[in-house]
């Protein structure tokens, strides 16, 4: 039995449908499989060609109605008896590998150039970082500096309130005894 499967929709041409398909097709082990994307009317298109006995197409149209892939937007699934040629589902196997393959390829080697440009960045902020730790070492020697010289000033202005606080007294006495006797002179009792 052949069958002519056409999946049409908004979105089904680079949602792994091919692959969907091949996978279902493998599963029930379809011996014949063709697949490849159309447009027709501006509407996308995967075409199936599927051959088999009747058990095993029955149940791939059951699923081809039922399921899609995830990303697929489907509006119309049509089957019709197809009399032409249907390849191998295994060439169909390999082809979707090297399809896949030929949109991987590009994807990894922009992935590697990235992984390059990301080691680069890291070189240079390792860099950033051991210059960073240099520049806080010197400041920790500074704040250590700055500590010093503050002990060592409060030290001195301590000693220097406690030579002044002696005379300080002494000078301040003196000028309360000589303000009252400005005050007695001056008769301000």
């Amino acid at each position: 039995m052949k069958q002519k499967i056409k999946i049409s929709g908004s979105k089904v041409h680079d949602v792994g449908y091919r692959v969907f398909l091949l996978k279902h097709a493998m599963n029930l082990a379809i011996p014949g499989l063709s697949t490849y994307n159309w447009e027709e009317n501006v509407q996308q298109e995967v075409i199936a060609l599927v051959e088999g006995d009747e058990a095993r197409i029955t149940a791939f149209q059951q699923t081809v109605e039922r399921k899609k892939p995830e990303m697929a937007d489907v509006s119309k699934v049509t089957f019709e008896e197809y009399g032409g040629d249907v390849g191998r589902t295994s060439e169909v196997a390999m082809l979707c590998s090297f399809v896949q393959l030929d949109k991987a390829i590009p994807l990894l080697l922009d992935i590697r150039n990235d992984m390059k440009e990301m080691k680069g960045d890291m070189k240079e902020m390792k860099g950033d970082m051991k210059e960073m730790k240099g520049d806080m070492k010197e400041m920790k020697g500074d704040i250590k500096a700055v500590r010093k010289t503050t002990d060592a000033t409060l030290e001195e202005i301590t000693g220097l309130r406690e030579d002044i606080q002696p005379g300080y007294a002494m000078t301040f006495r003196k000028m309360q005894s000589d303000i009252i006797a400005i005050k007695d002179q001056l008769g301000m009792h």
